[in-house]
């Protein structure tokens, strides 16, 4: 011990008081708040995405189950949260919501209880409307004894929708209904996250903030690219309005479901985590793939979604369909995304002075799909496949000299048509050599240039392919050497210098190379891999970089005639959002238009366009004659608008001025012997909503009458009548009445009145439909001033099974479309087969309560 060598004492205990209020804190100062609820998105599971309505207590426990002995609960995923069809039609004595016992006999209550002794969180879902979105109990009208039941039984997390709502639309009247149940979950003192589920109708992300923890941006996503895509464009913008405990939800994941490759659900987990969207997996995972398991559980994206700092990356750039995101990251990192939603390979980049990273002699760059680390100078890019995303985790660097530099490998290949190579040529495959070891093909007008071929009906094989080589890291790289690695039988020869001694940084190596492709390849999508080798650093070393790009062959379509809508475009171009199939343009979003419609006229074959469009086709001389109405769309003004059918370069029918309300021209044009049909829609101003309506080539010689591919089927038209249509379940209510007012086929259609919770409108048959060749049941409607839900059951056999695909296609009030159920979507009771000569009963649901106009039910 210290002595207190000649000090005071009474100066020390003065010394001590004086520094005591600076090593005691004054007990007036306050404790830091506490992190609020859902600081970082939510992670965690829903059923509804893989099974619909078929919930069940076995399924939520095994989940809970998969989801700690796959480390997924270890990784962050911590909800297990029910959806829809959980409860009983009515509620019970007592008012309350009432579990199922068939498919939860230990109830929620016991539900919860289970998935907390495994570290987990339980969810449920509800409705701010009279019914749920399929038919069960809503909570408009119950909010505070839902609330407190959720409350009492354990729910940690609330989903909750906005079917049937009674709204008028209003925002104000959005923010009441869900303030309502915000305020009864506080006032039962648990901890529950809510989850807003109104689609974005009213942009909640406006209003909702201090509401809801998080709230839905767009509609229902669907596990296909076009709506993936469609999801993010809506969402990417919105990144000023998330943040810790309030947070934009694109929807739940689709990773896993199958209709969708594993590159794009790279990208669906990509973007996500970019978009700091909660994750929410709708996949299976008691049978999920290893490839599945590993997106889900990247442990370094779900770092990038769930970082404290709570950021949603910024849209950085956006054109073209390729899209730079940029977010903070907590300790300095930034996450930056190349998004490439085209559908061929693109260079993808951006200046590192355009992102919020600081300024630096270079930039460490480590993928976080695959963990290479790289170095830059001062861009930031990659050769990004079709539908693909790259992430990297992006900080300065010291000593760029240790670290490989990045090398963006990028290729452009035009439209591939296969035939006659060169006869001087001897076909050779495999990779083509730097130094053109592989001979060229014969020298042709590549297919797939902005102007189309017109060398006659059988142009010479193959296409164009470009290289890029562009080193991004400080420091030059040598002996660079670029292959093209072709499928076999095919050829790949650099008609360019494919090699390069050095290559300094920012710099470019491009090479042009002659492609050739056998005359009997069949259409389809193949790989070619584009590779750089070089030598990078002090110490030379060796390495690669590749990417690989897809050639879509075309062929001649078969012979016969068919809807034009049926076959894709090689190119596709238009003003305002993509070209529609069998439905006008609507807007700037894929799905959004409605049944083409001319002069109240309505079609439900067609292209839906905007004027400034072109499509191009490869018919290969094999086609004779388009016969097409075109005209103005009702459902925008504008034009008037030109029309002109090309046969190669040759103008083969044109429509001259076609003016808002004008009735629909037809032409008919001549292709005989040409290799290219082109459609093209112009006027003053672009974005004029242009339809080819019912287009229908014909090829291969067949007569003019032959019947239209694909073949329809009508079951029901409505022309004598309600066609003895009735109603399903009859306590439910609901109306038919033949109507003039909406048809498709004839002259008439079928007027229906629906319950506000829906009802299925249809009839028996007293004789079995056959419809055995057929693959899908599609039937028109046109909704009224609420929208609706649209699906399609049958009934099958003598015992009158009841075989039903669970989809729920909306509607949105006075808009029009094609509601369509493939058979393999149907699922019957266990142990019935779905005999499709045996159809007994065919039915539509519909609901909202409103009046639904609906015609032409068909299989085709």
């Amino acid at each position: 011990m210290m002595r207190n060598r000649g000090r005071p004492v009474a100066a020390l205990v003065l010394s001590l008081a004086l520094v005591w209020p600076i090593l005691t804190p004054p007990a007036a100062q306050a404790a830091p708040p506490p992190p609020p609820l859902a600081a970082t998105p939510p992670m965690g599971f829903n059923n509804w995405n893989a099974f619909g309505c078929d919930v069940n207590e076995t399924l939520i426990k095994e989940t809970a189950d998969v989801l700690v002995s796959s480390g997924l609960k270890d990784a962050g995923y911590q909800y297990v949260n029910i959806d829809d069809c959980w409860s009983l039609r009515e509620r019970g004595p007592d008012g309350r919501l009432v579990p199922d016992p068939a498919k939860f006999p230990s109830g929620i209550e016991g539900v919860a209880d289970y998935v907390h002794s495994k570290g987990l969180k339980l969810g449920i879902y509800g409705d701010a409307g009279t019914k749920t979105c399929a038919g069960y109990p809503g909570s408009l009208g119950h909010e505070e004894l839902d609330a407190q039941t959720w409350a009492d039984w354990g729910v940690d997390y609330l989903k909750y929708d906005n079917c049937n709502n009674q709204s008028d639309g209003s925002q104000e009247d959005y923010v009441r209904r869900y303030t309502a149940m915000r305020q009864a979950l506080d006032r039962t003192g648990r901890t529950i996250v809510y989850s807003i589920c109104e689609w974005g109708t009213s942009q909640p992300w406006t209003w909702a903030k201090g509401i809801g923890h998080l709230w839905r941006t767009t509609g229902d996503i669907s596990d296909n690219w076009a709506s993936l895509r469609s999801i993010i464009r809506q969402n990417a913008p919105l990144a000023p309005y998330a943040g810790p405990g309030h947070w934009n939800d694109p929807d739940m994941l689709e990773i896993g479901n199958g209709g969708m490759t594993a590159t794009e659900y790279r990208t669906h987990m990509s973007m996500w985590a970019m978009m700091a969207a909660p994750l929410i997996i709708g996949t299976d995972l008691r049978t999920a793939s290893a490839e599945t398991m590993a997106i889900l559980g990247n442990r370094e994206l779900i770092a990038i979604d769930q970082d404290r700092l709570g950021v949603q990356g910024a849209v950085v750039s956006d054109e073209n369909g390729l899209m730079v995101l940029d977010k903070p990251l907590a300790g300095g990192d930034r996450a930056i995304a190349l998004y490439n939603s085209t559908d061929t390979l693109a260079t993808v980049g951006v200046a590192t002075g355009e992102t919020g990273l600081r300024r630096a002699g270079a930039y460490r760059l480590t993928d976080v799909w695959t963990g290479a680390t790289t170095q830059v100078r001062s861009t930031i890019s990659a050769g990004v496949p079709a539908h693909g995303t790259v992430v990297y985790r992006v900080r300065p660097l010291r000593d760029p000299a240790t670290v490989a530099p990045a090398v963006a490998v990028g290729a452009g290949l035009g439209t591939v048509v296969p035939g006659p190579t060169s006869d001087t040529t001897p076909p050779t495959t495999g990779p083509a050599s730097a130094d053109g070891a592989t001979p060229a093909t014969a020298a042709s007008e590549p297919a797939g240039d902005d102007t189309p071929a017109t060398a006659g009906p059988e142009p010479a094989g193959g296409g164009a392919l470009t290289t890029t080589v562009t080193n991004r890291g400080v420091g030059a790289i040598r002996d660079l050497s670029v292959a093209a690695e072709v499928p076999a039988g095919w050829t790949a020869a650099p008609a360019t210098p494919a090699r390069r001694a050095r290559l300094a940084t920012d710099a470019t190596l491009e090479t042009t190379w002659q492609i050739g492709v056998p005359a009997d390849t069949p259409a389809g999508r193949y790989p070619i891999d584009v590779t750089a080798s070089y030598r990078w650093g002090p110490r030379q070393r060796a390495a690669t970089t590749s990417s690989q790009i897809i050639a879509v062959v075309v062929t001649a379509p078969e012979d016969g005639r068919r809807h034009l809508s049926t076959i894709s475009p090689v190119t596709s171009a238009n003003a305002t959002g993509p070209v529609e199939a069998d439905q006008s343009n609507g807007g700037p979003l894929e799905n959004d238009g409605n049944l083409i419609t001319i002069a109240g006229q309505v079609h439900t074959r067609g292209l839906g366009t905007t004027t400034g469009s072109e499509l191009r086709y490869y018919l290969g001389g094999r086609c004779s004659r388009l016969v097409t109405d075109v005209g103005i769309d009702d459902e925008a003004a504008g034009g008037p608008a030109t029309f002109t059918v090309y046969a190669d370069d040759t103008a083969a029918a044109a429509s001259g001025p076609v003016a808002a309300g004008e009735a629909p021209k037809t032409l008919t044009a001549d292709l005989t012997g040409a290799a290219w049909l082109r459609l093209v829609a112009e006027s003053a101003a672009t974005g004029t909503h242009a339809d080819w309506a019912t287009p229908v080539l014909t090829c291969g010689g067949v007569p003019d009458d032959s019947p239209v591919l694909p073949e329809s089927r009508t079951l029901f038209s409505f022309e004598t009548g309600t066609e003895g249509f009735t109603i399903a379940n009859p306590g439910d209510g609901g109306t038919v009445a033949q109507s003039p007012l909406f048809h498709t086929e004839g002259a008439n259609g079928l007027k229906v009145s629906t319950p506000v919770a829906g009802n299925w409108f249809g009839r028996p048959l007293s004789t079995p439909l056959d419809l055995s060749g057929a693959t899908m049941l599609r039937f028109d409607l046109k909704a009224g001033d609420v929208g609706t839900v649209g699906e399609i059951a049958v009934q099958v056999g003598e015992g009158f099974s009841w075989c039903q695909g669970g989809l729920w296609t909306w509607t949105n009030p006075h808009s029009s479309k094609t509601v369509t159920e493939r058979f393999d979507q149907l699922s019957c009771p266990a142990g019935v087969t779905l005999d499709r000569s045996d159809v007994r009963a065919v039915w539509v649901f519909l609901n909202t309560g409103g009046e639904v106009l609906i015609d032409n039910v068909r299989a085709e």
